[in-house]
């Protein structure tokens, strides 16, 4: 059985490549983006929210509620009541009828027009001064209010101005009344100064308009402003609760009041817990450390190349971060939300983006861990209910890692998706069913509240994936996928300059593909990355046996060291296109090592005849390829599976036996080199990759029986009637 952990370790260097630069390899780096990760967990965890019980008004309480801290709560039930009180004795505002007033000055006006008499009473004074005397009173009596001395008195409390406001109150207001003449000298010492009117003209007006009687309406803006103005001045009632004292029995309505209630207990917890007191800081900062000391010791015990690498660490603490703030601000929307749509979306979904994420782009072990320890920490830190916050996020990770593990296209995000929404409904009734009995109101409201989040959770991958796929250099099975596609600019170059070559690598990654899946490694990345680790023989495809025109060889124009540097260019070569046409790192480590630092043992033969078997005249390195060694499974079963594919060619009969043995020969020839030192590969594995590859390149180059050609009959003539 092939080891599950280095299969981990193996799979992670395959997406992430082993070439490392600056970011990747320095230390300095490396603390940032420990204490990054350090300050981000201790504000998730020191800045949260206090838990108490989310009741909507108009419902039922589902359970009981206490107290669990003495406090003050704003009673709006009491303010209310007081404010009416403070109102209770006000009375009612009067003005006189502005239409009556602008009727009266005309018929006035209209007197003093047509009957001179009025001179007469006047003396000296001039027409002028009784008209402007006339405007002045008008607007006296428009301003003017009558009220009673109760409701003066609250005005002048409330800080009204009063100037212009008199104590008299009309018995019916359906009727006219006669104004008192102590109102009226009150009126006209208001309206007419002695050092702008006469006596004489003072008397005139005031006489005309006193003998008549008024018509008085309620200024209703004038009460409603005075009322507003004496409630306001109403401080707001805060009633005292206990801790201990039952806040909503089980069952009971839910009113704004139980709900103002709550929130104050909440402020009063939260102003309990002193978030700056020293030794609530200390509590968030061992809670941090503790977690953060966990983290980096299963990391250093089960995946140290994440540790080795800034960029993989960089990748899982963005992740990681990414998802604790996605949660928060999810939750400080859902808290701050309208309540009716508190009892809807009881149990957010926010793990599987992470799980999803890590497992596309890491490896499923990492990504269950995370998971584990993100469950952990947003059931410590948000205001859900624990219970079935915890089950939900759980399983919902567990079945969407399980469903990621070989994702070959972004539309497959949904299905996993869809899988785990489908295991939130399962969960959701569940937990109704054990906390409440089965009610099915609630269980639909949390099966959609799981479908919106896991179709957010969906989109979210699917706009994310691609571009962490491109910031971090990662390769997935969707890269792979999409790197497979024959209209890929180099494979359509490949098959048109080099067709020979095109055609021996989609068999090499066939077979590479098989072996691979034998022992668990990868096969999607074998079978793709081989057709691409020939590319470097486009630039010179004539000198390549697969390209060659029967009866037409190059390389007898050409010395052994000639044509030995001719083939062993087509790694260079091919690596030079490979960056020129932004290939993975890792395609161009397997062009770069699937010949390793091998012999051109054919060449190199015919160079030592040509030189009488003199070994000291040839420098073996001029004929070996530059490498490196394989250093992954999946490169060495590549280097094995090309080499096996091009010597079975050369067979005159491919039977079993004949590529056993010759299998056999190639593996020991390489293993005695030392072409598989630096790689993973067991010794049982290679027994398994080597079977395979038998078997495949058995099963590929099988012979078909020999159709007989099939004999022409030669129609005899009819024969003439008429002969």
């Amino acid at each position: 059985m092939h080891d599950e952990f280095v299969d981990s370790v193996n799979d992670v260097e395959l997406k992430f490549s082993r070439e490392q630069g600056f970011f990747d390899k320095s230390r300095g780096v490396r603390i940032l983006i420990a204490s990054f990760f350090f300050l981000c967990l201790f504000g998730f965890l020191h800045f949260r929210d206090v838990k108490v019980p989310l009741l909507e008004p108009g419902t039922n309480a589902p359970d009981y509620v206490v107290s669990q801290v003495d406090f003050d709560f704003l009673d709006d039930e009491a303010t209310i009541i007081l404010k009416q009180e403070s109102v209770r004795d006000i009375g009612k505002i009067y003005q006189l009828s502005e239409r009556e007033i602008r009727k009266r000055k005309a018929d006035l006006e209209d007197h003093l027009t047509h009957d001179q008499t009025w001179r007469e009473k006047v003396g000296s004074v001039s027409f002028d001064e009784i008209s402007k005397g006339i405007e002045a009173f008008e607007s006296t009596l428009t301003d003017v209010r009558f009220t009673d001395p109760r409701t003066l008195k609250k005005m002048k409390e409330a800080g009204f101005d009063i100037s212009n406001y008199l104590i008299f109150s009309p018995t019916d207001i359906n009727k006219n009344i006669k104004i008192p003449l102590q109102i009226w000298r009150v009126l006209a010492s208001e309206s007419f100064p002695l050092d702008s009117f006469h006596a004489a003209t003072a008397s005139l007006i005031t006489s005309y308009f006193s003998d008549l009687d008024w018509q008085f309406e309620e200024d209703i803006p004038s009460q409603k402003l005075l009322r507003k103005k004496i409630m306001e001045t109403v401080e707001d009632k805060y009633t005292h609760v206990s801790a201990g004292n039952r806040i909503i029995d089980q069952g009971d309505k839910v009113t704004p009041r139980h709900v103002s209630m709550l929130h104050a207990m909440k402020m009063a917890l939260t102003d309990e817990r002193n978030l700056w007191h020293p030794l609530t800081l200390l509590g968030s900062l061992l809670l941090t450390l503790i977690l953060t000391l966990v983290s980096i010791a299963y990391l250093k015990t089960n995946h140290k190349e994440v540790l080795a690498s800034n960029r993989k660490l960089f990748l899982l603490v963005t992740i990681i971060v990414l998802t604790l703030a996605l949660s928060k601000g999810t939750e400080f929307l859902i808290l701050n939300m309208e309540s009716k749509w508190l009892q809807v979306i009881r149990f957010p979904v926010f793990v599987p983006f992470a799980a999803i994420m890590l497992c596309s782009l890491m490896n499923p072990g990492i990504a269950t861990f995370a998971s584990g320890f993100l469950v952990v920490v947003l059931t410590l830190t948000l205001a859900f209910d624990q219970q079935g916050f915890m089950i939900m996020n759980i399983v919902a990770s567990i079945v969407a890692i399980l469903s990621t593990r070989r994702l070959r296209q972004r539309k497959e995000i949904f299905i996993v998706c869809l899988k785990a929404w489908l295991s939130c409904v399962i969960v959701a009734f569940a937990i109704n069913l054990y906390q409440y009995g089965l009610r099915d109101v609630v269980v639909l409201t949390d099966s959609i509240s799981a479908a919106i989040f896991m179709l957010l959770t969906a989109v979210m991958v699917v706009g994310l994936l691609p571009l962490f796929e491109s910031l971090f250099k990662i390769m997935t099975d969707v890269t792979l996928m999409e790197y497979f596609d024959p209209n890929n600019d180099l494979l359509r170059r490949l098959s048109i300059e080099a067709p020979g070559t095109y055609q021996h690598s989609v068999v090499v990654g066939n077979l590479a593909e098989a072996a691979a899946l034998s022992i668990g490694a990868n096969g999607l990345f074998c079978r793709v990355a081989t057709m691409y680790h020939d590319i470097g023989k486009m630039i010179t495809p004539q000198y390549f046996t697969e390209n060659q025109l029967p009866g037409m060889n190059i390389h007898q124009l050409l010395t052994p060291l000639e044509s030995a540097q001719v083939i062993i260019a087509h790694v260079s070569e091919g690596v030079a296109l490979a960056r020129k046409a932004s290939l993975p790192e890792q395609f161009i480590d397997i062009i770069k090592q699937h010949h390793g630092n091998t012999l051109v043992y054919y060449f190199y033969k015919k160079q030592l005849e040509k030189l009488g078997g003199d070994k000291q005249q040839i420098d073996e390195s001029d004929f070996r390829y530059s490498g490196p060694k394989p250093r992954s499974k999946e490169s060495v079963i590549i280097m094995i599976a090309d080499s096996l594919e091009a010597a079975s060619r050369s067979l005159d009969a491919a039977t079993e036996k004949n590529i056993e043995e010759l299998a056999d020969r190639l593996i020991k020839d390489k293993a005695d080199d030392g072409q598989f030192d630096e790689c993973l590969l067991t010794f049982e594995e290679l027994a398994l990759v080597k079977e395979t590859l038998i078997k495949t390149l058995v099963a590929y180059s099988h012979s078909r029986i020999k159709y007989p050609a099939q004999e022409v009959q030669v129609q005899k003539p009819m024969p003439d009637i008429n002969a």
